[in-house]
């Protein structure tokens, strides 16, 4: 990478529940200017990189509880949740090559799975390198 760039997310999750309390949002910096069309070449896999990293971050402020918490706004089980989040075990080079991805056809968080699963950064980076290859003949 020869330059720094600024990536811009903007994040919508509102809980469709009855308001007795306020209605929280999960957004990055409340940015919503063309979010729509913005995400549409920004591969899958590389916004869910990104929420991952800002939902941490959120865990570590303390602006929520637990995943229980976010996967409730966000409308998603923990379950899926847990996965989403099982990202940020992934060694630190892999999480900044997901965010600069270009659109890859089949590449997911499905794919990553026995990856983020290898403790060692060493194997994960092997194996990530296998999958990127075979995602270049396609």
């Amino acid at each position: 990478m020869s330059g720094i760039e600024d990536i811009t997310y903007a994040l919508d999750f509102r809980a469709r529940a009855p308001v007795r309390r306020e209605n929280r949002t999960l957004s990055s910096d409340s940015q919503l200017s063309n979010s729509a069309g913005a995400s549409r070449g920004i591969p899958r896999i590389t916004r869910l990189m990104a929420l991952a990293i800002r939902f941490d971050s959120q865990l570590r402020t303390e602006e929520f509880r637990d995943y229980a918490e976010i996967a409730r706004l966000g409308r998603v089980t923990r379950a899926r949740m847990t996965q989403i989040m099982k990202l940020l075990d992934l060694a630190p080079d892999i999480q900044e090559q997901i965010l600069f991805l270009p659109n890859r056809k089949g590449l997911n968080e499905r794919n990553l799975r026995p990856i983020v699963k290898r403790i060692d950064w060493d194997e994960q980076r092997r194996l990530f390198q296998k999958i990127m290859d075979s995602f270049h003949g396609l």
